[in-house]
C-alpha cells in the first residue's frame, strides 16, 4: 500500500527534526535521491546538492553535529500544511515551527519543501530554509 503524502511528510519530519537520524532520514530516499538546500548561507553543511542515500547521510550527520538551536520548540504555535499538486508524486510542504526563548521572545522559522517521489520514496526533496538568526550568529562566533 502506497504512503500518503502525509504520512512521507511525518516520517521525515519524525527522522529529521524530532529523533535527528541521519540513517532514518536517508532510508526515506531513493537510491539516487536529492536532497538540495538553495537558500542555506555558504558553509552551511546542508549548503550543496546531497545526492544519493550516503551522501545525504552524510551530509545530514554533519549538519546534525552542529549546535541545536536554544529555543523551546512551542507545539501549540507550529504548524505544517501540505499542497498536493496536479502530478501525483509531488507534494509541497509549508512549515512554520514556533520557538519559546528563554527571554520570553517568540520566534518562527517558517519554511517550504518541495517532495518529488518516486514509487513511495523521496527523489528529489528541495528545501527552502534559513537558520534562525541567533543560530546563524552562534555560528559566526566559533
Amino acid at each position: 500500500m502506497a504512503l500518503t503524502h502525509k504520512e512521507v511528510f511525518e516520517r521525515y519530519m519524525y527522522a529529521g527534526a524530532v529523533t535527528r537520524n541521519p540513517d532514518a532520514m536517508a532510508a526515506l530516499f531513493t537510491d539516487d535521491g536529492v536532497y538540495d538546500a538553495p537558500l542555506a548561507p555558504d558553509g552551511h553543511p546542508l549548503h550543496r546538492r546531497l545526492v544519493g542515500r550516503d551522501a545525504i547521510r552524510s551530509g545530514i550527520s554533519v549538519y546534525h553535529q552542529q549546535p541545536t538551536y536554544q529555543g523551546a520548540v512551542n507545539l501549540e504555535r507550529s504548524a505544517f500544511v501540505l499542497h498536493d499538486t496536479a502530478d501525483p508524486d509531488v507534494f509541497i510542504a509549508e512549515i512554520d515551527v514556533a520557538f519559546d526563548e528563554a527571554d520570553g521572545r517568540r520566534t518562527t522559522m517558517a519554511l517550504v519543501q518541495i517532495f518529488r517521489l518516486r514509487e513511495g520514496k523521496i527523489a528529489m526533496l528541495r528545501d527552502y530554509f534559513s537558520e534562525l538568526p541567533s543560530v546563524a550568529a552562534d555560528d559566526d562566533s566559533s
